[in-house]
C-alpha cells in the first residue's frame, strides 16, 4: 500500500486516475479495520512522524516484521500502517495546474477532468478523515489535511462551500455523492471555523466575493431539519460582520427558530424583507436592499446551476422589474445553450430556467415595455420547444403559463399586450403539440383581453384598419350589396382563414372581454366573407360560419343578460345585420349552421325586435322544413329557445290599440302555427307534443290553442286521410286524436274550455256549403267572411273536406270533455267549481250550436247531405252528454226543463237521455237540489200522458220519460213518496189500457210501476185493486207472445217488486199468480234457462214460497193443484218446487199443524202414478219424483213420533186390498226415497217391509210363477221397475244397518227370494243383465256384510253356488260374478266358504259355454289375490 501510495504523484503533479483507485483501495482497508483504527492507541510521540511528508518509519516495519514471524494476528499494526499511509497519500496529493484557486466559486459543472477528480479526492479524504476525528492521530491527520490543501482559509471555505451545496445537484458532475451527514458534518466544521476567525476576515468571507452567505443562505431551504439548524448557526456566527450581506444575516438570524422548524419560512421571510422594493415610494433602506438583493443576484451569474436553483427557491416569491432585468442574461444564456447545444443542457440549468421564468409576474411587467430585450427574451422562451428532461413542461410551456390575468393586466403598453396576443395567436396555427395549444387556450382563457385586440388580430392582411364610422360600416354594406367583392375573398389565404378561425374557437369560452361589441362589424364582416363564392381549395366554411354566429350569440348575451334592448351609445342597430343571419341560414345546408343562426336570431329578436320581425316567417319557414326534422336534444333545445325568443317579441308588436295591427299579427301567428303543423308529421315523435305546448305557450294558450287544434283538423282532413291506408284511417285517426288531447292537456282547463267555445264560434260562422257566403247562425250574418281569421280556407277545399273538418272538429270536442286526461286536469284544479260561469257558456254556446245544426239538419233533410247533418247532430249531442257531466246540479236542472219544452222532439228525448245520466250517477244530493228535481215530476208525467198544449209527444219520448220517473222515485222517492201517487196513478192507467196502448211504453210503465211499489209500499195498498188484474192480465199476454223477451221481463219485474213489497196484501189474487208462474217457468225456461226473465221468474217463486204463511198460500196450492192436475205435462215440477221451498221454510209448529192437510195433499198426489196408469212411464216417473222430492223436505222435518203414523198411513195407503197395485211402485219408490235421506234411521221403520219385500220378490219372479203381477199390457216393465225399487231400497237398508237390523230370521226370510232372483230373467237377456250387475249383485252382496255371521254366510254361499249348475249360461254367468263379489265385501272371511266354492268352481273350469270358463278362470285368479293364497293346486 505504501509503494502504491508513493506512485500516486511525481515530484510536480498527481496522475489522478491512479490516484482515485488507490484512495479508492485504501479507504475500504480502513473502512474495513475502522473498529481497530479507531481504537488503536498511537504514542504521541508518533504524532509530529505523522505530519512530517516522509515515508513510514522504520522501527514500524521492523515491528511489523517481527509479528508476522510470529503469526500472530497483525490487525493493530495493519491499523498503524494504514494511518501512515494516509498519511503519505495526503502529502503525496497534489493539485491540479488546471484548478481554479482563485475563483469565487468551484464550480463542478466548469471544472477540467484533474480538477474534477482533485475536488473529489478532497472531498473523500475530508470524510475519511472526519469519520475518525474522535482519535488523536486522526485529529492530527485533519490539520495536515487542511494544511496541506486548504492552509488558505478563503479555499477552505470555497471547499466548505462544495460540501455544503453539491448534495442539490441532479446532474453530480464529481460523479461522487455527498450525504446529508457529510454536509451537516461540514456546516458544523464550518461554523466553528467561522466563529474562530478574526473580524477582519469575516467581513471578507461575508462579502459577496466569497460564496460562503450564498451557500448559507440556500441551505436555509433544505427539506432537512439538521441541516437548517447548523446553516443558520453558521449565519449566527458572521452576524454583525460588515459586509454587502449584512441586511440579509441580520434579518434572518432571530428567526432561527421559524426557519429551523419550517422548510419554506426562509423564502417567505426574505420575500418580506425584499417587498419594500415593490413598493413605489422610495424609502432609505430601498437602496440598500436593492443593491444587497442585486449582490444576492449577481451570484447566479457564476455559481453552479445546482446553486443558481436552489438560490431561486429560495427567492421564489422576491419579484420586481430589477430582480428581472438581473436574471435576463442569465435566460438568454440559458436559452442560447439550448438552442444550440441541448445535449449538454444539464437537468439543474433546465430547472433553474423554469424558476427565473417565473420572474415574469405582474410585479416586473412593466419591463416589457421599458426594456424591449425582456420581451423579445421572453417570446423566444415562447418558442423554445425542446423537450430537455422527461417528466418536465418544456420551457414553451413554462413560458406560456406566465402570461396570467393579472401579468397581462399589468402590462400598460397595449402594443406589448398586442404583440404577446399576436405571438399567442401564431402560436396557435402553427403548433403541432395539442399540449401547447391547450395552455394556449387556457392561458388565453384567463386573461383580460380588449375587443379592439382581437378585432385587430381577427382583421384580414389587406385591411390595416377597421371601419371606424357608422357612415362607412354603411358604405361597406352598400358596395357588398352592389357586387361580391370576390377579389378580397380570394386575396385572404387559407392560413388566414385557419387563424380566424383557431381565434374564433378561442372566443366561444372567453368571458374577460371588454367592450365585445367592437367585435360586432367584423364578425359580420367575415360572415359575409364566408357566404361568398370561395376557391375550391378553401373548402367549406361551414364550421367558421357556425363559430361566427356563436360568437355573436355570446356578444349579445354578455352586452343583455336578460335579453332586454341595448342603449345605442353601447351597440348601434344598424351595425346588426339580420338579413345576413338570414341568409346564412338559407344558403347553408348544415343542421348545425342553423342551430347557431336560430339561437342567435332568438336572442336578437329581444335585442332588436323589429329587424327580426322582418324576416320572421323566412326564419319559421325554414325551421319547419329543416330543424323540426332532426331528432337531437340539441336541435330541440334551438327550436324551443327560438320559439320562446323570437314569438315574444312578435306579440309585444301588438299593443292591442290598433285592430289591424291585432288582425295582422294574428294572421302571421295562424302562418307561423300552420308551419308548425304542416312540418309535424316529420318531426320525430316524442318531440311533437314538446314543440307544440312550448309554440302555444309561448303564443298564449287562451288565444291561440284553438287555431293550433283547427289546423290540426284541416291538416288530418286534407293530408293525413289521403295518405293513410284504407284499413289503417280508425287507427291513424285514434292515434291523432289521443296527441290532439294530449296537447290540450298540457294547459289549464280554463283555457281548453275557452278554445272549445272559439272553435264553436268559429265552426258557427262556418258556411252550411262551400257555394253559401252567409253563416248558418243568424247572430252572425253581419260579419263578412273576410273579417273572419283565415284558419280553414273555405275557398282552398272543397265541400267534402269542409263537412269532414266540421265534423271532426266536433268530434275531437266531445272526446276531449270524455278523456281521462281533462277529468284528472278538472279534479287537480279543484273541480268543476273552478269553471263556474265558463262551464254555462259552453253549454249556452253547444245548445246554439246544436240548435244550428238541428236547423241546417231541417233545411237539408231531402239532400244527399241530410245523413251528415243527421250525425253531426248526434256528435253535437254527444258534446252534450260530455258538458252535462262537467255541468254543477244546481245549472243543470234549470237547462234541462228549459230543454223539454223545446219544439224539437229529438231535442227533448236528448234532454231526458242527459237527466237519466245524471240521474244515474251514485252521489248524495242536497235537499235543495232534491227539491228542484221533484219539481220535473208533474212536466214528466204530462208527458206521459200525452197532455201537452202544443206538442204531439212520440212513444219513444214517453218510455223515455216513464224510466226518468222510475229512476226519479228510485232516488227521491223514499224519503219524498207524496209526488209519485199520482206517477203509479199514471201508470196503472197505461197498463189497464193493454192493447191500446204501445208495447215499449206498456214496458217502461211496468217498470216504472215496479220501482214507484218498492218505494212507496203502503201507499200502494188502495191502488192495488186497480193493479192487480191489468198485471196479471198482462203476464198472460206477455206470456203468450213468443218474441216479446222484454216485455215479458218488465212484467215479471212489475210483479215481482208487488209480491215483495205487499205480499200479506194479494191473497186474493195469490191462486193467479201462482197459475202465472207456474206456466212462466215453462216459457222462461223453453226461452233461455239463464235469461234475465228466468233469473226474475225464480226471484219471484222464491218470494212466494218465503214471505207468504202457510194458511194463505197451503189453501191456494191446493186448489192451483186441482187445476193444473188435468194438464199437468211440465207444470208439477215449477208448481212442486214452490212448496218445497214453502214447506222448508216453515216453523216447527207451523208444520205440526198443518201436517194432516199436508198428508191429505201429499196422499192424492202420490196417486198420480195410479190415476194416470196409462201414460208415458218415463213422464210419470219424473212427475212422480216431483212430488216425492217435496214430500222429502217435509220427512227430514218431521220427528220418528210424527214419522211412524206417516209412514205406516203411507203402507196402508199402498196395501189395502182395493189400492191399484201401481201404488206399490209409487211406496217402493218413496220407501228407496226415505231410506236413502234418513240412512241408519229408516231401519227403525223398515222391519214391516221384509215379508211384503219377499213376498213381492218371489212374486215377480218369473222362474217361480207364470202369473202377471200388474194387470195391464206393460207388466214386465212395471215389474221390472218395481224389482229395481226394492233391491235399491233393501241395498240401502243393509248398507245403512247400524243396529244389527238384519236378524236370522229376518236373513231367512229374504234369503232365498233375493237368491231367487238370479234366475229371474224378467224383461229380457239385456234387462235382466243390467237389473243383475247394477241392483241385485251389489245388494247380495251387502245383504252377506250386514248378516255378519258365518252360519248364515254357508246357505247363502251355497245357495248361490247351486245357481252354478243351472242350465242357462246367463244364470251360471250371474252367480259367477255373485260370489265374486260376496268374496271382494268379506275379503278373508271368504276363507270359510271355499271348500264348499271348490267343486262349483271346478265344474265352471270346463263348462260348455266359453265365456262362463273364462269368467271362472278370472274369478279363480281374484280370489288368489283376495284370499292371498294359491287356489290353482285345488284344480
Amino acid at each position: 500500500m505504501a509503494v502504491l501510495v508513493s506512485c500516486c504523484s511525481s515530484l510536480k503533479e498527481t496522475h489522478f486516475p491512479f490516484a482515485t483507485r488507490v484512495f479508492s483501495l485504501l479507504q475500504k482497508k480502513i473502512k474495513k479495520l475502522e473498529s481497530v483504527i479507531t481504537t488503536v492507541e498511537i504514542p504521541s510521540e508518533w504524532n509530529f512522524e505523522l505530519m512530517m511528508d516522509r515515508g513510514i518509519p522504520l522501527e514500524l516495519w521492523a515491528h511489523y516484521v517481527e509479528q508476522l514471524k510470529t503469526a500472530r494476528r497483525i490487525a493493530v499494526e495493519d491499523s498503524v500502517l494504514f494511518v501512515f499511509s494516509l498519511k503519505n497519500f495526503i502529502h503525496a496529493l497534489k493539485a491540479p495546474k488546471s484548478f481554479p484557486k482563485d475563483d469565487t466559486w468551484w464550480n463542478p459543472e466548469q471544472l477540467k477532468e484533474d480538477s474534477r477528480d482533485y475536488l473529489c479526492l478532497l472531498i473523500g479524504l475530508f470524510e475519511l478523515v472526519l469519520s475518525g476525528a474522535d482519535t488523536v492521530h486522526f485529529r492530527v491527520l485533519m490539520k495536515l489535511f487542511m494544511k496541506v490543501h486548504l492552509e488558505d482559509v478563503f479555499q477552505l471555505f470555497k471547499f466548505f462551500s462544495v460540501l455544503w451545496t453539491y448534495g442539490s445537484s441532479l446532474s453530480n458532475p464529481l460523479n461522487c455523492r455527498v450525504t446529508t451527514v457529510l454536509q451537516t458534518q461540514a456546516l458544523y466544521v464550518g461554523f466553528a471555523m467561522l466563529s474562530s476567525q478574526k473580524a477582519q476576515c469575516k467581513h471578507q468571507l461575508a462579502s459577496a466575493s466569497s460564496p460562503v452567505v450564498t451557500s448559507l443562505l440556500v441551505n436555509l431551504g433544505s427539506p432537512i431539519k439538521e441541516v437548517r439548524r447548523a446553516a443558520i448557526h453558521c449565519l449566527q456566527a458572521l452576524s454583525g460582520v460588515a459586509s454587502q450581506f449584512h441586511l440579509i444575516i441580520d434579518h434572518v438570524v432571530p428567526k432561527a427558530e421559524e426557519i429551523t422548524s419550517d422548510a419554506t419560512y426562509v423564502a417567505q421571510d426574505l420575500a418580506t424583507l425584499f417587498e419594500e422594493l415593490q413598493r413605489e415610494k422610495k424609502l432609505k433602506s430601498h437602496q440598500k436592499l436593492s443593491e444587497t438583493l442585486k449582490n444576492l443576484l449577481y451570484c447566479v451569474y457564476s455559481c453552479p446551476s445546482y446553486i443558481a436553483k436552489d438560490l431561486m427557491k429560495v427567492l421564489q416569491d422576491v419579484s420586481s422589474e430589477m430582480v428581472l432585468s438581473q436574471l435576463l442574461p442569465v435566460i438568454e444564456q440559458l436559452l442560447e445553450k439550448i438552442q444550440k447545444e441541448p445535449t449538454v443542457v444539464l437537468k439543474d440549468e433546465v430547472i433553474a430556467l423554469h424558476l427565473i421564468l417565473g420572474k415574469y409576474n405582474e410585479y416586473s411587467a412593466s419591463l416589457l415595455h421599458k426594456d424591449p430585450k425582456s420581451l423579445d427574451i421572453f417570446i423566444k422562451a415562447v418558442h423554445t420547444t425542446k423537450e430537455l428532461c422527461t417528466g418536465m413542461p418544456t420551457i414553451q410551456i413554462t413560458a406560456l403559463e406566465k402570461i396570467t390575468k393579472p401579468f397581462f393586466a399589468a402590462i400598460s403598453d397595449e402594443r406589448v399586450q398586442q404583440k404577446l396576443l399576436c405571438t399567442l395567436f401564431d402560436l396557435l396555427v402553427n403548433c403541432k403539440n395539442s399540449h401547447c395549444a391547450q395552455t394556449v387556450s387556457s392561458v388565453f382563457k384567463g386573461i383580460s383581453v380588449n375587443a379592439e385586440q382581437v378585432r385587430i388580430e381577427l382583421e384580414p392582411p389587406d385591411k390595416t384598419k377597421s371601419l371606424g364610422t357608422i357612415q362607412q360600416t354603411r358604405r361597406q354594406k352598400m358596395q357588398q350589396k352592389k357586387s361580391q367583392d370576390l377579389e378580397s375573398v380570394q386575396e385572404v389565404g387559407g392560413s388566414y382563414w385557419q387563424r380566424a378561425t383557431l381565434i374564433l374557437e378561442l372566443l366561444q369560452h372567453k368571458k374577460k372581454l371588454k367592450s365585445p361589441q367592437i367585435l360586432i362589424p367584423t364578425l359580420f364582416n367575415l360572415l359575409s366573407r364566408c357566404l361568398e363564392p370561395l376557391p375550391l381549395e378553401q373548402g367549406s366554411m361551414e364550421y367558421t360560419k357556425q363559430l361566427i354566429l356563436s360568437c355573436l350569440l355570446n356578444i349579445c348575451q354578455k352586452l343583455s343578460p336578460d335579453g332586454g334592448k341595448i342603449p345605442k351609445d353601447v351597440l348601434d342597430e344598424e351595425k346588426f345585420n339580420v338579413e345576413l343571419i338570414v341568409q346564412c341560414i338559407r344558403v347553408s345546408e348544415m343542421p348545425q349552421t342553423h342551430h347557431h343562426a336560430l339561437l342567435l336570431l332568438g336572442t336578437v329578436a329581444g335585442i332588436f325586435p323589429d329587424k327580426v320581425l322582418h324576416n320572421i316567417m323566412s326564419i319559421f319557414t325554414f325551421m319547419g322544413a329543416n330543424v323540426m326534422r332532426l331528432d337531437d336534444t340539441y336541435s330541440f333545445q334551438v327550436i324551443n329557445k327560438t320559439v320562446k325568443m323570437v314569438i315574444p317579441a312578435l306579440m309585444q308588436s301588438d299593443g292591442g290599440d290598433s285592430a289591424e295591427v291585432t288582425r295582422n299579427v294574428e294572421g302571421i301567428v295562424v302562418k307561423i302555427m300552420n308551419v308548425f303543423v304542416d312540418a309535424l308529421p316529420h318531426v320525430p315523435e316524442h318531440r311533437r307534443l314538446p314543440v307544440l305546448v312550448q309554440l302555444v305557450g309561448t303564443l298564449g294558450a287562451e288565444r291561440f290553442l284553438w287555431v293550433l287544434l283547427l289546423l290540426l283538423f284541416e291538416q288530418y282532413v286534407t293530408k293525413t286521410v289521403l295518405v293513410a291506408a284504407f284499413g289503417e284511417k280508425d287507427a291513424v285517426l285514434e292515434a291523432d286524436t289521443e296527441f290532439w288531447i294530449s296537447v290540450c292537456c298540457e294547459f289549464t282547463v280554463q283555457h281548453q274550455i275557452q278554445s272549445l267555445m272559439n272553435i264553436l264560434e268559429y265552426l258557427m260562422k262556418l258556411p252550411e256549403e262551400k257555394e253559401e257566403t252567409l253563416p248558418i247562425s243568424v247572430s252572425y250574418k253581419s260579419e263578412s267572411q273576410e273579417e273572419m281569421l283565415q284558419v280553414f280556407n273555405i275557398d282552398a277545399h272543397t265541400s267534402k273536406q269542409l263537412r269532414h273538418f266540421k265534423f271532426l272538429s266536433v268530434s275531437f270536442m266531445s272526446q276531449l270533455l270524455a278523456s281521462n286526461n281533462f277529468i284528472r286536469k278538472v279534479v287537480e284544479s279543484g273541480g268543476p267549481q273552478v269553471l263556474t260561469g265558463l262551464e254555462q257558456r259552453l253549454l249556452e254556446m253547444v245548445l246554439g250550436y246544436i240548435n244550428a245544426v238541428a236547423q241546417s239538419m231541417e233545411r237539408n233533410a231531402d239532400k244527399l247531405t241530410g245523413k251528415f247533418w243527421r250525425a253531426l247532430l248526434s256528435k253535437a249531442y254527444d258534446m252534450l252528454d260530455k258538458v252535462n257531466a262537467l255541468l254543477p246540479t244546481e245549472t243543470f236542472i234549470p237547462v234541462i226543463r228549459g230543454l223539454l219544452e223545446n219544439p224539437l222532439p229529438s231535442v227533448r228525448r236528448k234532454a231526458l237521455d242527459l237527466l237519466n245520466n245524471k240521474l244515474q250517477q251514485k252521489t248524495s244530493w242536497k235537499k235543495k237540489i232534491v227539491y228542484h228535481f221533484l219539481e220535473l215530476v208533474p212536466v214528466l208525467v204530462a208527458m206521459v200522458k200525452h197532455k201537452r198544449k202544443t206538442l204531439e209527444e212520440q212513444p219513444i219520448n214517453r218510455q223515455t220519460a216513464l224510466y226518468t220517473l222510475k229512476l226519479l222515485c228510485k232516488n227521491f222517492g223514499a224519503e219524498n213518496p207524496e209526488p209519485f201517487v199520482p206517477v203509479l196513478n199514471t201508470a196503472v192507467r197505461l197498463i189497464a189500457l193493454g192493447t191500446k196502448e204501445e208495447k215499449n211504453v206498456l214496458g217502461g210503465a211496468l217498470l216504472c210501476v215496479a220501482e214507484v211499489v218498492s218505494t212507496l209500499e203502503a201507499l200502494v195498498i188502495p191502488q192495488l185493486p186497480s193493479l192487480m188484474p191489468p198485471l196479471l192480465t198482462t203476464m198472460r199476454r206477455a206470456r203468450d207472445l213468443a218474441s216479446g223477451e222484454v216485455y215479458l221481463l218488465s212484467a215479471l219485474v212489475a210483479l215481482q217488486k208487488v209480491a215483495g213489497t205487499l205480499p200479506h196484501f194479494i191473497s186474493p189474487y195469490l191462486e193467479d199468480v201462482l197459475l202465472q208462474v207456474i206456466h212462466l217457468e215453462k216459457v222462461t225456461s223453453e226461452i233461455a234457462p239463464a235469461s234475465q226473465a228466468n233469473v226474475h221468474l225464480m226471484s219471484l217463486k222464491k218470494t212466494l214460497a218465503t214471505t207468504l204463511s202457510p194458511r194463505v198460500l197451503l189453501p191456494a196450492i191446493n186448489k192451483t193443484y186441482k187445476q193444473i192436475e188435468k194438464n199437468w205435462k211440465n207444470l208439477m215440477g215449477p208448481f212442486m218446487s214452490i212448496l218445497c221451498e214453502h214447506i222448508g221454510v216453515m216453523r216447527k209448529e207451523e208444520l205440526a199443524s198443518h201436517q194432516p192437510q199436508l198428508t191429505t195433499f201429499f196422499l192424492e198426489a202420490l196417486d198420480f202414478r195410479a190415476q194416470h196408469s196409462e201414460n208415458d212411464p218415463e213422464e210419470i216417473g219424473k212427475t212422480e219424483n216431483y212430488i216425492i222430492d217435496c214430500l222429502m223436505a217435509m220427512v227430514v222435518k218431521l220427528s220418528e213420533v210424527t214419522f211412524r203414523p206417516l209412514f205406516f198411513k203411507l203402507f196402508d195407503w199402498a196395501k189395502t186390498e182395493d189400492a191399484p197395485k201401481d201404488r206399490l211402485l209409487t211406496f217402493y219408490n218413496l220407501a228407496d226415497c226415505i231410506a236413502e235421506k234418513l240412512k241408519g234411521l229408516f231401519t227403525l221403520f223398515a222391519g214391516h217391509l221384509v215379508k211384503p219385500f219377499a213376498d213381492t220378490l218371489n212374486q215377480v219372479n218369473i222362474s217361480k210363477t207364470d202369473e202377471a203381477f200388474f194387470d195391464s199390457e206393460s207388466d214386465p216393465e212395471k215389474c221390472c221397475l218395481l224389482l229395481q225399487f226394492i233391491l235399491n231400497c233393501l241395498y240401502k237398508i243393509f248398507l245403512f244397518d247400524t243396529q244389527h237390523f238384519l236378524s236370522r230370521e229376518r236373513a231367512e226370510a229374504l234369503m232365498m227370494p233375493l237368491v231367487d232372483q238370479l234366475e229371474n230373467r224378467l224383461g229380457g237377456e239385456e234387462t235382466f243383465q243390467e237389473r243383475v250387475t247394477k241392483h241385485l249383485i251389489p245388494c247380495l252382496a251387502q245383504f252377506a256384510v250386514a248378516m255378519a255371521d258365518d252360519s248364515l254366510w254357508k246357505p247363502l254361499n251355497y245357495q248361490i253356488l247351486l245357481k252354478m249348475r243351472d242350465s242357462s249360461p246367463k244364470v251360471r254367468f250371474a252367480a259367477l260374478i255373485t260370489v265374486l263379489a260376496l268374496a271382494e265385501k268379506l275379503r278373508e272371511n271368504y276363507i270359510v266358504l271355499l271348500p264348499e266354492s271348490i267343486p262349483f268352481l271346478a265344474e265352471l273350469m270346463e263348462d260348455e259355454c266359453e265365456e262362463v270358463e273364462h269368467q271362472c278362470q278370472k274369478t279363480v285368479q281374484r280370489l288368489e289375490t283376495i284370499l292371498g293364497e294359491p287356489l290353482q293346486s285345488y284344480f
